[in-house]
C-alpha cells in the first residue's frame, strides 16, 4: 500500500493546464506535469483495497494499485514494468482515455477518485526520460507472417503483441502514416503526434512493417494476402458517420465531424489536404452530437476562432452526480464538461435540428431547430420524445458538424471483396473471445468488430485478438491474457 493514511491527508488534485485564452492560439497539448511532490502525493491516495475494482473497470485490467504504490516509492522502473505489462501505449491512454477506472475506484465512494489517468502518463513519460523505454525484439522468429490491416490503435496493439510472439507482422494502412485514428481523428490539442510517431518507430525497431498508402480491396488485392499471410487481422475501425437527412441536407456548409478534424491534424502536421476546406473562422458554428468527437470539433472550431460555437445533444441534459440507477462501480452517464468546452461553447440538450435552411448560393445560413419532451422507462433512461408545441426557432450557422457517432465499418472495398459475414449492426462478425471471422485464417477486432468505442477498448481488443492468432498459428500462446494480471517476458 502506497501510503496507508493517504487518502485522509490529500485531496484529488489534476495537474494545471495552460489557460484557455493562451492555449486557443496553437493546437498544442496544454496540460502541465505535476511536481513531483504532487505526484507522490495522488499516488499516495490509493487505498490497496481488498478487491481493486478499478481492474475491472479498466478494459485493459491494469493493475493500478500496484504501479500506484511503485509511484509512492519513486521506483520507476517497476512502475514502469507493471504497466506496459497490460497496456501496449499508455502514452496514448493517459492522454485520451475516459478513464473508466477512476468510476469504479473504491475511493471514489464518498471522496474524488485516484488520478489514475494521470499517475498512468506520468509513468510511461518518465519511462522515457529515463531510457527504461527500449525496443523488445524478439530472440526467435516462428516464421508466419501476419497481415495486420489498419493502424490505429486496434491494429498496432495487435501488431506489437504478435512481433513479440515472434511472428513477421506487417500493417496495411490506406493513409500516408500509420496510426488511423490516433493520427488523424483526434486533435493534435488532445495528443501531439510525435507521441504516435515515438512508438511507431519504437515499433519498427522491434520489427513491425508499416505499409502506408495501401488501401486493401482496392489497391491490394485481399486474395495476395490470403495466399501470401498464415493469417490476418482486419483491424479498420469503424468508419461510416451517422447522417442527418433532413431538408437542406445538400446546402453548402455542412460537414461530417471527421472531415473537419482529419482536414486540421493533415495542416499542422504540414501534409497535403485533397478534400474540401472547411474553415470555422468568422463563422456561427453548430455542432450536432454530444460525444467527444464534437467536444473535438468545438475545441478545433474555437482555435479557428469562430463567431460562436454552439453543440447540441438529442438527448437530455445528464445529472450532475450518480443517480440511484447508476450505481457505483458502474460507469455513470452523468454530465462531462471537457477542456474545449472550458474554452467556450453553447451547450443545449434535448434539442432537435428539423432543417437546414440556405440562402440564394446554396450556401447554409441557418438551422430550423425543436426542443424536445423525453419520456423516460421505469430505470430513468430515455425510451421516445415529443417534440415541445411552439418550440421550433431558428439560429444563425453557417457551419454545420455532424459528430453524432458512426455506424460500421467501411463495406466497400475489402469487406465487400471478402464476402465476410456481418452482425446485424454492419459490424465483422466474431465473438469476442475468439475474433475469429466467417472466413479461415482471418481475424477482427477493434471498432470493426464491436462497433464505435474507445482507444483502450480497441488496445485491449487487439491484444486479445493477437493471443488468439498466436494460438491459431501455434497451438498454444505465451501472449498473457486480459483475465492474468500477471506479468510476462519474451
Amino acid at each position: 500500500m502506497a501510503k496507508p493514511t493517504g487518502f485522509l491527508e490529500f485531496t484529488r488534485e489534476l495537474p494545471c493546464k495552460r489557460p484557455p485564452e493562451e492555449r486557443l492560439n496553437d493546437y498544442n497539448e496544454f496540460v502541465e506535469r505535476y511536481a513531483d511532490e504532487k505526484l507522490n502525493q495522488q499516488a499516495a491516495r490509493c487505498m490497496d483495497c481488498g478487491i481493486p475494482f478499478c481492474h475491472h473497470g479498466c478494459p485493459l485490467g491494469n493493475i493500478i494499485p500496484e504501479f500506484n504504490d511503485a509511484v509512492y516509492r519513486k521506483s520507476w522502473k517497476e512502475a514502469y514494468d507493471i504497466l506496459i505489462s497490460t497496456n501496449n501505449f499508455p502514452e496514448f491512454t493517459g492522454r485520451i482515455c475516459p478513464a473508466p477506472c477512476e468510476t469504479a475506484c473504491v475511493l471514489g465512494i464518498n471522496q474524488p477518485a485516484i488520478t489514475i489517468e494521470e499517475i498512468e502518463k506520468h509513468i510511461i513519460e518518465i519511462a522515457f526520460d529515463n531510457g527504461f523505454v527500449t525496443p523488445k525484439i524478439p530472440n526467435v522468429r516462428t516464421g508466419k507472417k501476419i497481415a495486420v490491416v489498419g493502424s490505429g490503435p486496434a491494429g498496432m496493439a495487435a501488431a506489437a503483441q504478435l512481433n513479440y510472439a515472434g511472428h513477421q507482422v506487417i500493417v496495411f494502412e490506406r493513409d500516408d502514416k500509420p496510426g488511423g485514428l490516433l493520427r488523424y481523428g483526434i486533435p493534435d490539442f488532445k495528443l501531439e503526434k510525435w507521441v504516435v510517431d515515438r512508438r511507431i518507430k519504437i515499433m519498427e525497431e522491434e520489427g513491425v512493417i508499416f505499409k502506408c498508402n495501401a488501401n486493401v480491396g482496392i489497391d491490394i488485392s485481399i486474395n495476395d494476402l490470403l495466399r501470401e499471410y498464415h493469417a490476418i487481422v482486419l483491424a479498420g475501425g469503424s468508419t461510416i458517420p451517422r447522417d442527418l437527412n433532413i431538408p437542406g441536407r445538400e446546402l453548402n456548409g455542412i460537414h461530417f465531424a471527421m472531415d473537419f478534424l482529419k482536414q486540421q491534424n493533415k495542416k499542422v502536421s504540414d501534409k497535403e489536404f485533397n478534400g474540401q476546406n472547411i474553415f470555422a473562422t468568422n463563422k456561427n458554428v453548430v455542432v450536432i452530437g454530444g460525444g467527444d468527437t464534437g467536444s473535438d470539433c468545438v475545441g478545433t472550431s474555437n482555435r479557428h476562432k469562430a463567431i460562436s460555437v454552439t453543440q447540441f445533444e438529442l438527448l437530455p441534459k445528464p445529472p450532475d452526480d450518480r443517480t440511484p440507477f447508476m450505481p457505483w462501480p458502474t460507469y455513470p452517464m452523468i454530465m462531462k464538461t471537457t477542456s474545449s468546452h472550458e474554452e467556450g461553447v453553447q451547450r443545449h440538450w434535448a434539442i432537435a435540428t428539423k432543417e437546414f435552411i440556405g440562402d440564394e448560393n446554396g450556401n447554409l445560413k441557418s438551422l430550423k431547430i425543436v426542443d424536445l419532451e423525453w419520456h423516460l422507462t421505469e430505470d430513468n433512461k430515455p425510451a421516445r420524445f415529443v417534440e415541445v408545441p411552439g418550440s421550433e426557432t431558428e439560429i444563425p450557422c453557417e457551419l454545420a458538424l455532424l459528430a453524432m457517432g458512426f455506424l460500421h465499418p467501411q463495406h466497400n472495398g475489402l469487406l465487400k471483396e471478402l464476402e465476410i459475414e456481418l452482425d446485424e449492426r454492419g459490424n465483422v462478425r466474431a465473438s469476442e473471445k475468439g475474433y475469429h471471422t466467417s472466413i479461415p485464417k482471418i481475424f477482427t477486432a477493434g471498432d470493426m468488430r464491436r462497433g464505435q468505442s474507445l482507444v483502450v477498448w480497441a488496445i485491449s481488443e487487439g491484444r486479445e485478438c493477437a493471443r488468439k492468432v498466436d494460438e491459431y498459428l501455434m497451438g498454444y500462446s505465451l501472449l498473457e491474457a486480459k483475465d492474468q494480471n500477471i506479468l510476462h517476458k519474451i
